[in-house]
């Protein structure tokens, strides 16, 4: 099933109350390109995209764009005070020295262990990894949006990895539309729960066990 943008919206604003000033933040496409929508407007944050740029803002109005300054995606954007673009080279080296202190991205499949499956389905044709094995490794913390389930129903969080792996035991926190979980030392903790969703619905649709703290936070937005 597909997923509306109410839950999407749901999924990103919560994504973005991970994000502290001062940050520097890498956005995958899809869910995470809706985060900066609900940062407060007195926050600094540097958002960064592989294609070399740091400092990114707003989509720029319409006959407004700059030709020359877009996202990852190939989607025309602004640069904030402070901002600057480079080439993709030195946009990787800074992944890889750790200066990205937060990366959000989408997900095919993660493991109770952490371990992540984005880039491929076997057969399907898609552009390239891009920048997630890189992301998924150097940044100093990796959440993943995504559907609890996938368009068949069937679980996302799984306790092993069908699909290619991006990238082993990275995955620091998950949000799904039914609830939040952390990966501790290995294993699957839930959270938090968004309302109206309960813990045997969530247990009902992952596909490994969860392990249950005695207080699980009740989103209600």
């Amino acid at each position: 099933m597909g997923m509306g943008i109410e839950l999407r919206n749901r999924i990103a604003r919560r994504a973005s109350d991970e994000i502290r000033n001062g940050m520097v933040v890498n956005l995958g496409i899809g869910i995470p390109s809706l985060v900066p929508e609900f940062l407060p407007t007195d926050m600094r944050v540097m958002f960064h995209a592989e294609n070399g740029i740091l400092g990114m803002g707003p989509s720029p109005a319409v006959g407004e764009e700059d030709e020359n300054l877009c996202n990852a995606g190939g989607f025309p954007v602004t640069l904030i005070p402070g901002g600057s673009y480079f080439d993709s080279s030195l946009a990787f080296g800074m992944i890889r020295c750790g200066k990205v202190d937060l990366t959000i991205l989408g997900s095919l499949q993660v493991s109770e262990k952490g371990d992540l499956a984005n880039w491929i389905v076997p057969g399907k044709k898609v552009p390239g990894m891009g920048g997630a094995m890189e992301l998924a490794q150097k940044a100093k913390k990796v959440i993943v949006v995504m559907n609890q389930c996938d368009k068949a129903g069937n679980p996302k969080i799984v306790s092993s990895c069908t699909l290619p792996l991006t990238s082993a035991e990275c995955v620091d926190l998950i949000i799904t539309e039914l609830a939040v979980f952390e990966i501790k030392k290995g294993k699957l903790w839930l959270k938090e729960l968004f309302a109206p969703y309960d813990i045997q619905t969530v247990i009902e649709r992952t596909g490994c066990g969860i392990n249950l703290p005695e207080q699980i936070r009740k989103i209600a937005y």
